[in-house]
C-alpha cells in the first residue's frame, strides 16, 4: 500500500496554519499526497494548539474536522499498544512516538513523516521515517 501517515504530525499538521509560508506550502503539499493520522496526532495537535498556540476551542475543533475530512484517521487499539511497546523497546523510542510508529505499521504505511525522529530510520524493514522538511 503507498500511504503515508504523519506523526509528530501534529507540527508538520499545524504547519498548515503558519505564517512561515515555505513550511506551509511544504505542510499543505503533503496533505494533498494523501495519508493516514493517528488518533494521538489529534491528540497532540490539540494540545499544541491550546497551550502553545493559545487557540479557542471553536477554531481547534473546526482543524481537527479539516484534518479529519482529508486524512483517514487509524484507531488507538490494543493491538497498536502491544506493537508500540515492542517498537519502543526494539528501537529505543519513547513510548508516544513508538504509538504512531505502531499506527503505521499496523495500516501497512510505507513513510511515516517526522521531524523530531531519526531521518531515514527503517522501521522493521518496511516503515521508512522521513524528515518531510529535509526531502
Amino acid at each position: 500500500m503507498d500511504s503515508f501517515y504523519f506523526v509528530k504530525g501534529r507540527q508538520t499538521l499545524l504547519y498548515l496554519l503558519s505564517a512561515d509560508a515555505e513550511k506551509a506550502d511544504r505542510a499543505e503539499s503533503i496533505v494533498r499526497e494523501g495519508g493516514l493520522i493517528s488518533v494521538q496526532v489529534l491528540n497532540e495537535i490539540t494540545n499544541a494548539a491550546r497551550r502553545k498556540s493559545a487557540m479557542p476551542w471553536k477554531e481547534i475543533n473546526e482543524f481537527l474536522f479539516l484534518i479529519r475530512s482529508v486524512c483517514p484517521v487509524e484507531p488507538l487499539t490494543i493491538e497498536t499498544h502491544d506493537t508500540g511497546r515492542y517498537v519502543a523497546g526494539r528501537y529505543q523510542l519513547n513510548l508516544y512516538d513508538a504509538m504512531m510508529v505502531a499506527a503505521a505499521l499496523l495500516s501497512e504505511c510505507d513513510i511515516l513523516y517526522s521531524e523530531d525522529m531519526q531521518d531515514g530510520l527503517i522501521i522493521d524493514g518496511r516503515l521508512q521515517i522521513q524528515n518531510p522538511f529535509l526531502i
